[in-house]
């Protein structure tokens, strides 16, 4: 794994800085590494600018930083979320959020038994991964070989149960809606979101985070295919109160009565799920068939 940033602007490495010793601040005796990975890690971020009437548009790639915890304790879904919080609002104080930063924590010991196995997702993050902090205490295990033909076939795997499990929960919206249950609708609405971005997030990496945030799973996919930026913008006050109905769907319209939302954010949030649905078939079935050229080039080699 590297240890430079020196790749990227000098900006961008200050900020990093930043942002890793606000983690250290935080949680320094709890953490053996910290890497940054994705699209800044391998110098292909985006950071696109467009107008369109009077508004301006701009699709920034987030930084991916992997948190790596001494203990599985530390790792566990609510220990996690916390720290995860807690770094969060510790960056926006320090005016550090923008590139938003996404965190994903896993104790050491999980860590290096996916590498062992090939766990595409962190195979990668060895290969491509910049080490911002390193307490020294451990090594990682060495990447475990996953043949293309393998990849390329968990690949399709994931595809197909997720897009499918995504177009039944947007068959349930739609029939809800039409029966005017819209808070209903908008929880399978929810469902449908998270599945189309599991769908891309499992296809390509393998690997699936256990958050229901659409906004996080959002920008993660994001960072793989820039054109899901644009599905949910966020530039008026109407696309930002529809993408929070929808956000905060998963929990309030299943259990709070004050939950409300109206056919006009419906229709529009249905139409840009229609659009999420037409990316991610496209950009997924793309990185089945470059698995697929993988495993036909590998073939030839024998």
């Amino acid at each position: 794994m590297k240890k430079s940033i020196r790749h990227l602007p000098k900006h961008l490495q200050e900020q990093l800085a930043g942002i890793r010793d606000c983690i250290l601040d935080l949680a320094k005796d709890d953490l053996a590494m910290i890497v940054l990975f994705g699209s800044y890690a391998r110098g292909n971020w985006v950071d696109d600018r467009y107008t369109e009437g009077q508004i301006t548009y701009r699709y920034q790639s987030d930084f991916d930083i992997l948190l790596v915890v001494n203990e599985r304790r530390m790792a566990q879904q609510r220990q996690a979320s916390q720290l995860e919080a807690a770094i969060k609002r510790r960056l926006q104080r320090q005016a550090l959020d923008t590139p938003a930063t996404n965190f994903i924590t896993h104790d050491i010991v999980d860590l290096n038994k996916r590498l062992t196995r090939g766990n595409y997702f962190f195979t990668d993050i060895k290969r491509e991964g910049r080490i911002l902090f390193d307490s020294g205490r451990y090594k990682l295990a060495r990447r475990g070989k996953l043949e293309p033909v393998e990849r390329q076939r968990n690949a399709q795997d994931e595809f197909d149960h997720w897009f499918k499990s995504a177009g039944g929960f947007f068959r349930d919206f739609k029939h809800a809606f039409q029966h005017r249950d819209y808070s209903v609708a908008a929880f399978h609405l929810h469902q449908a979101v998270e599945r189309y971005y599991h769908a891309v997030l499992l296809t390509c990496t393998g690997y699936k985070t256990k958050s229901h945030d659409i906004e996080k799973l959002g920008r993660m996919a994001g960072n793989l295919d820039a054109a899901l930026f644009q599905v949910f913008p966020r530039d008026t006050d109407f696309e930002r109160k529809c993408f929070e109905l929808l956000k905060s769907a998963y929990i309030d319209a299943r259990y709070k009565r004050s939950f409300k939302i109206g056919k006009r954010e419906l229709t529009y949030l249905g139409e840009r799920v229609e659009n999420l649905r037409t990316l991610v078939r496209k950009f997924c079935k793309k990185k089945i068939a470059e698995f697929g050229a993988s495993t036909t080039a590998a073939q030839r080699k024998r």
